[in-house]
């Protein structure tokens, strides 16, 4: 468990006494074996007594031949900490992060297969306020928005997070959806972002419930979490583009049903556009392209420009290459259209929406925009790092998505360039 294994703690496990027979055994006949009854074992994290617990600390509970059926937190003015169990049956998480140099106590029930209980209290103390630097995450999933269905929950992390740190992180990080939709969490090589997705789209309706519960983790021994972060929306309709570089056009689809085709033209040569699975990022109404500073420096004013990399990849009205957009490229490496179909397709697009572009003379860089989806599901969950479910694990004979890449590393916040 992690808790456990990271603060070190001692643990006691405890079993019910076992019922004291008397002389008489009723109407059982001879030789027939009494009742089994296993009474459960209950380990408890922190130890009684346990100092320096961090203020991500919660309570691990460790049964054995039963299950818990009653936890009660309680700080040591005698308010009660409000908690939520794990998935996974391992420890119960407080609701927000501990007070520091506060003294808590927990009474965990067990009751056995029997209908035996068994009941442990531990009472332990937090640090004091860490004086390490925090390492500043930004959760890329706002609260009463609607999304696409393929929008990854995505923390971006600065300074990146160390590999042997992972684990732990993501421990902290939780996804809810109703209707139920199983997912997992995959590391972006560097460890500047992790992306948690299910296998297929989000159902349209679904409502998704995110925590990022990092205030005051230990993150490898020189930093901690910086703060604990909630979010709640829902998944709207499906719409998906393709952009094909053979053709120089853009289909749009919703709920699977092809809306139009817009002619368009994408990166010159010197300037190409990336090719891959794309997720719209932002949606600007008007915004400014600046470059000064870069090889090719400009400064443009644009209208309805849709974000798909941290690099400076738009699609965005481009009335300056009407002329071009449906058979030459002519741009910095953003998807041209004209004013009339850019403004059309705002009304259409989420954040969220998936945009897959084909063709072109480079492949997208790993982590350069939201790439949850340039991978297949196999290459994804092999990017966590904590054990993937068994029911969520791809079968050996599922195939590679021919347009899954690796590589590259992303940029911390995204730039202006466009083009």
């Amino acid at each position: 468990m992690m808790l456990r294994r990271r603060l070190t703690l001692l643990a006691v496990t405890v079993a019910a006494a076992p019922l004291a027979l008397g002389a008489c055994t009723g109407d059982r006949r001879p030789g027939q074996p009494a009742e089994a009854r296993v009474n459960p074992e209950l380990v408890v994290t922190p130890a009684e007594g346990t100092r320096d617990v961090p203020i991500s600390g919660e309570i691990g509970t460790d049964v054995k031949h039963g299950r818990v059926t009653a936890v009660r937190i309680t700080d040591d003015k005698g308010g009660t900490v409000e908690a939520e169990p794990r998935e996974d049956g391992t420890g119960w998480v407080p609701n927000k992060p501990l007070e520091p140099k506060r003294t808590y106590t927990a009474e965990v029930t067990a009751t056995g297969d029997s209908g035996t209980t068994v009941t442990r209290r531990t009472t332990f103390t937090t640090q004091p306020k860490s004086s390490k630097p925090a390492i500043t995450s930004v959760l890329y999933f706002a609260g009463n928005r609607t999304y696409g269905t393929a929008m990854p929950v995505t923390v971006a992390f600065d300074p990146p997070i160390p590999k042997e740190a992972r684990a732990d992180v993501q421990r902290r990080l939780f996804v809810k959806t109703d209707p139920p939709q199983p997912g997992a969490w995959s590391w972006v090589s560097d460890g500047s972002q992790v992306y948690y997705r299910a296998p297929d789209f989000w159902r349209p309706g679904t409502t998704i419930n995110v925590r990022s519960a990092l205030e005051g983790l230990p993150i490898g021994k020189e930093y901690v979490g910086d703060t604990d972060k909630r979010a709640t929306s829902k998944i709207g309709r499906q719409v998906e583009l393709e952009i094909d570089n053979a053709t120089k056009q853009m289909s749009v689809f919703q709920d699977g049903k092809l809306l139009r085709r817009l002619p368009v033209s994408l990166g010159k040569p010197s300037t190409p556009t990336s090719s891959g699975k794309m997720v719209i990022m932002e949606k600007l109404e008007f915004t400014t392209f600046d470059t000064r500073g870069s090889a090719d420096p400009y400064v443009v004013d644009v209208e309805d420009a849709q974000r798909l990399t941290w690099r400076g990849e738009f699609i965005h009205g481009a009335p300056w290459s009407e002329g071009d957009q449906g058979n030459t490229n002519v741009s910095h490496g953003c998807t041209n259209l004209s004013a009339a179909n850019a403004d059309w397709l705002m009304g259409i697009t989420q954040v969220g929406d998936l945009v897959t572009v084909k063709g072109t003379e480079v492949q997208l860089d790993e982590g350069n925009g939201w790439t949850a989806w340039n991978v297949s599901w196999d290459q994804f969950t092999k990017g966590s790092a904590l054990p993937v479910p068994a029911n969520l694990r791809p079968t050996p004979t599922q195939a590679p998505d021919p347009g899954a890449v690796a590589g590259g590393s992303p940029e911390p916040a995204p730039s202006a360039s466009g083009g």
